[in-house]
């Protein structure tokens, strides 16, 4: 069973076409806080990222931002926060995140979202880490990116173990119970 006391969060920077969007970052990081999980994320102020970590403060919660200095402006840098780390580029963001967090969730958002967390799983399913990945799919927004996960396994670019780094569920709980209960592929 895998310690989830940090957890990195990926979303947009944006808030999306569907409310629901925003009632999944708002719901994500109040369970996060009550559970007693802290968050690492972007550190930004604005989007689903906002909502997020405002929810997640508000609940009690801990929430740790891990930003570029290029990105630091007072329209997107959380000022609230536990506490904020600024590093000098996104790559460096990558390395941090992957260091301090164990295991790693991603919520509706664009191509940045899409890099980072699959780079996360790419890590782990290389076996660089062995920590769990989960797509948080509201409103059905990752079934694609799930299909494409299973082509890839069904035409053999994926060992079918491998496929298993990236859990998914549409529910918070169900989602934390999965990556908790994962177990790393050989």
């Amino acid at each position: 069973m895998h310690k989830l006391n940090r957890v990195c969060v990926f979303c947009g920077s944006h808030y999306g076409g569907h409310s629901r969007y925003e009632r999944a970052a708002r719901e994500l990081g109040t369970k996060l806080a009550q559970l007693k999980i802290c968050i690492i994320y972007g550190g930004g102020k604005v989007g689903l990222t906002g909502l997020l970590a405002d929810a997640a403060l508000a609940a009690g919660g801990e929430v740790i931002g891990v930003m570029p200095e290029n990105e630091r402006s007072s329209m997107i840098a959380h000022r609230g926060l536990t506490e904020l780390l600024m590093v000098g580029s996104r790559h460096e963001r990558k390395d941090a995140v992957a260091q301090i967090s164990d295991g790693f969730i991603a919520l509706p958002g664009g191509i940045g979202v899409l890099d980072e967390f699959t780079e996360m799983a790419m890590l782990t399913q290389l076996g660089y880490q062995h920590k769990p990945c989960g797509l948080l799919n509201v409103n059905r927004y990752f079934d694609h990116l799930i299909a494409h996960f299973d082509l890839a396994a069904s035409e053999g670019f994926t060992k079918p173990m491998q496929r298993r780094v990236v859990q998914h569920d549409s529910d918070v709980e169900r989602l934390l119970a999965k990556m908790r209960n994962w177990d790393a592929p050989d």
